[in-house]
Parts: structure tokens; sequence; C-alpha cells
């Protein structure tokens, strides 16, 4: 609830007090030596109310105290290792554990509220992912979510429904035996449905059909010349959503020497 539902509802519950008390002046006898009277006790309930509005400030600076924007880039923590070995890194993977960077992020979610997400990705574009996410998180891009793709067992499908965005997962371009630019950790996925998978008649997800115009702009949404696109096109990244037989418009990707 928002601060003017919040002072709405103090005003209610004091004026309510404030009635209440003239009631009792009118029912019950008070000690002659204080002739108070229902304005006495409206300027009670006033006083009251003006300390409920300065607590609401309170809790909010104290809200906005608790949570601390972070941009961190680190070694794969042993905790995060054991939960992508075997889902989405194993031994087989063209990368190993070491060069890959564990990254945290802020970012600004569709409820408009600062959330914090996680990504894996390739030790040699860590620093400048951070950048990216930091420069989306200043022009308050709005993203969904950011998870790792272990949370839906490294299923590229349940997490694009979910409109997740993510990075590193060992896997083969869907459909092929070729191996995806996120098995390097060199490729990101940004608001899948709002940014589907596109060839012929298939969209993917399917809740992406929805968004098929990329003239009729909404939130989420990443087009030529936008902040998502600046970010990621500046610094060398490939966009899907330029590729002449297909369009991936969630999808960038970076070329490394390995």
């Amino acid at each position: 609830m928002g601060r003017r539902s919040d002072e709405k509802s103090v005003k209610l519950k004091t004026g309510a007090l404030a009635l209440f008390g003239a009631v009792l002046l009118s029912t019950y006898p008070f000690d002659p030596a204080y002739e108070a009277s229902s304005t006495d006790i409206f300027n009670i309930f006033e006083d009251m109310y003006i300390m409920d509005i300065m607590d609401l400030d309170l809790q909010k600076e104290k809200q906005e105290e608790v949570f601390e924007e972070v941009f961190k880039s680190e070694d794969i923590p042993k905790h995060i290792e054991e939960k992508i070995t075997g889902v989405s890194w194993n031994e087989n993977a063209p990368v190993g554990i070491k060069d890959l960077k564990y990254l945290t992020v802020t970012y600004v979610g569709f409820d408009q509220k600062r959330h914090t997400g996680e990504l894996v990705v390739h030790e040699k574009v860590a620093d400048e992912v951070i950048d990216i996410f930091n420069e989306l998180y200043q022009a308050g891009f709005e993203i969904e979510k950011i998870r790792l793709i272990d949370e839906y067992g490294a299923d590229d499908d349940l997490s694009m429904a979910d409109n997740n965005s993510s990075a590193f997962c060992f896997r083969n371009v869907d459909g092929t035996k070729s191996l995806s630019k996120h098995s390097y950790g060199i490729a990101i996925d940004i608001n899948p449905v709002q940014n589907p998978y596109i060839r012929n008649s298939i969209i993917s997800p399917q809740r992406g059909a929805e968004y098929e115009d990329r003239k009729n702009m909404r939130p989420g949404m990443i087009v030529p010349g936008d902040t998502c696109y600046n970010a990621f096109k500046s610094r060398g990244w490939t966009w899907g959503g330029e590729w002449n037989t297909m369009k991936d418009y969630q999808h960038f990707q970076k070329k490394i020497d390995m």
C-alpha cells in the first residue's frame, strides 16, 4: 500500500478516535478542575496523527536504508558451484568453473521496485556485463526477474515461460547438435516474453505472441536504439533481433577469444 493510502488510513483512524473522545465527554463526568472539550480531544488526536505520519516517513527511510544496490563480480562461490554442477554446468562443458564468474546485480522490476538478480557469465565479459546492468538500472529499464537458470532445472523453455533473464547454461541450440553461446557464458537473454524468439510460425515463449508487433512499444521490450540495445551494442555484442533467418529479440551474444 502506498504513502497516500497509508495517510488516508491514519486520518480515518484519527477522526474516529476524536469522535469517540467527543462522545465520551458528553457521556461521562470528568474532573471539573479540567474543563476539557471536543476541541481539546481533537487536538490530542491530531498530534497523534502527525506522529503517525512521521512514523510512516521513518519506516520508509528504514526500508530504503535496508536495500543496498549491488553490482558485483566474483569467482564462483562454493555454494553456487554446488548448485549449478550437474544442472547448468558439468565436466563436459566447454568452459570450466574457473572460467566463469558469478554476478550480483540490482535491477528495476516491472513493479517499479529495486531487486537483486544473479547471473553466471564468462570471466572475459564479466566486467562489461556488470557495466551493462548498471546502465540499465540507472536508466530504469524494467526487467521482470534475473535468476540462475538452475532454478528451472536448466530448462530454457521453463525459464523463458517464466520471463526469466539468464546467461550461462551448457546446452545445444534448440533443435540442433551445435552448442549454444550460452554454453560459453557469452550470451544473455533479456525479458523473453517481451522479446520472444520468432522463426516462421514458431514463437517462444508462447506468451511472447502478444509482443510480435515490435512497433507497439511496452515496458521491457528491446528495439534498435533503446537503452538496452545501446548498452550491449556499444560494447560489441550481437543482437538476435537483427538476424535475417529468425528473430531472437531477447538474445545478445559476444564474440571473444577463448
